[in-house]
């Protein structure tokens, strides 16, 4: 197996420092500020990153440790295969967030929606564009028969 690693390339800060009683996804977390702290020698790569009002902020579940091939998400009562979910405990512990981008201060990015841990390590941050990104009329999978609203889910201690 090739083995891949990545260097952070900054990090977040946010009002969450323990994994449980968190929001579940961004849309969960309407409003939350948190920031993304860049390594100073990373900061020429926001050249242009101000024009956005979205941006997809890649990190690693650094508190996640081992994985299961089969998690009972946060927002049903039944197991399902990891890759249907967004669960933390993932073969490669890779999180995923689209934050809304408020403002840029040198190498800080002021974020709101932040359903991310305090001290999470950044691997990539990528401009949100509606046209490539957003497919509002797409299946969602088992999520279509879900009743509970993810707005109002918190985590819990499944996956600490």
């Amino acid at each position: 197996m090739t083995r891949i690693e990545f260097t952070p390339i900054g990090t977040v800060h946010s009002p969450f420092h323990d994994p449980r009683d968190m929001p579940i996804q961004p849309v969960g977390a309407r409003g939350v500020r948190g920031t993304v702290e860049l390594n100073p020698g990373c900061t020429q790569g926001l050249k242009d990153i101000e024009g956005f009002s979205r941006i997809i902020l890649l990190y690693h579940f650094h508190r996640s440790e081992g994985y299961s091939l089969e998690v009972v998400p946060f927002l049903d009562t039944r197991p399902h295969g990891v890759f249907s979910t967004r669960a933390p405990r993932r073969p490669n512990a890779i999180g995923l967030s689209i934050l809304r981008l408020v403002a840029v201060d040198g190498a800080t990015l002021i974020v709101e929606d932040v359903d991310i841990l305090d001290g999470t390590p950044v691997l990539d941050i990528k401009p949100y564009v509606p046209e490539f990104d957003a497919y509002p009329d797409e299946r969602s999978g088992w999520m279509e028969e879900i009743t509970k609203d993810p707005r109002n889910v918190r985590s819990d201690d499944r996956f600490c």
